[in-house]
């Protein structure tokens, strides 16, 4: 297996509170790939004392593990079994029923001889080269896809910059998040039954060639600045390595004038060869 990877924080002066992390098994053959974005709160309590990169690497860590470990287990049930022991660490000294406490979205690929399996779960991206060059995006667009009133509320914010429309659209995607009605979308907190959402599938071994996830803050030279299409994306990795790509986002998030969320935003991108 072949990974090249790079993880640089938005602001150099704040944690990173992205993950990423390959690993190998001890026998046999195969390997698996996890990438995680922790979710950032806004200013105020979130109910939990540790923060948002003491969960991401404990999550990181603890699906890695099983993913590779555990080839009996679904990606899902690794999911939710990792959110479950994250989960039993701190319930004791937080709150994890706060709407904001410690969450992440989820990129998981596994591979073995006859299998490549994959689980997405919120806005981080999956690209799959398959063996005719062909690039397939993996994507979970439900927070993309969020009702026509949230969406007004984004364009109010977009365009006026008003702290009150802010906060209302806030609270309304918060709202969202997790809802127990399924009307909103979902990311990896502390209910391990969020697992059950993830967009999942699998491939044929000898169908895949190259696997790339990244984090929200790297998708941004598509799906932000509309640099290009996921397979120009790619191929931009392919030919010049991941820290290109972070680095063409930097320079587009630089020109803005008037930026829109984050300045600047955490961004991580693996790409793994399998073996």
């Amino acid at each position: 297996m072949r990974v090249e990877m790079i993880s640089e924080p938005g602001d150099p002066q704040r944690p990173n509170e992205d993950y990423a992390s390959a690993a190998l098994p001890a026998s046999g053959t195969g390997g698996v790939l996890v990438v995680l974005d922790g979710v950032t709160p806004p200013a105020g309590d979130d109910g939990c004392v540790h923060g948002v990169p003491w969960f991401v690497a404990r999550l990181g860590g603890s699906l890695i593990e099983l993913s590779g470990a555990r080839r009996d287990m679904t990606l899902a049930e690794c999911l939710a079994a990792a959110i479950g022991r994250v989960a039993d660490i701190h319930r004791e000294t937080c709150d994890l029923s706060h709407p904001r406490t410690p969450q992440a979205t989820v990129v998981v690929a596994r591979w073995d001889d006859h299998h490549v399996e994959h689980l997405v779960l919120s806005d981080s991206a999956l690209l799959i080269e398959t063996d005719d060059g062909t690039v397939l995006p993996v994507l979970d667009r439900r927070l993309a896809e969020l009702p026509p009133f949230v969406q007004d509320l984004r364009d109010r914010v977009r365009a006026s910059g008003d702290p009150a429309d802010r906060t209302a659209y806030v609270r309304a995607v918060e709202s969202l998040r997790n809802a127990p009605d399924g009307s909103g979308f979902y990311t990896a907190a502390a209910d391990p039954s969020v697992a059950a959402h993830a967009v999942t599938g699998s491939h044929p071994r000898s169908a895949v060639r190259t696997l790339l996830a990244l984090t929200d803050g790297a998708t941004r030279w598509t799906e932000t600045f509309h640099l290009g299409d996921w397979p120009a994306l790619f191929g931009l990795v392919r030919k010049e390595g991941p820290r290109a790509l972070v680095a063409r986002v930097r320079t587009a998030e630089a020109a803005v004038q008037r930026p829109r969320g984050k300045p600047h935003d955490d961004a991580t991108v693996l790409l793994a060869e399998p073996g």
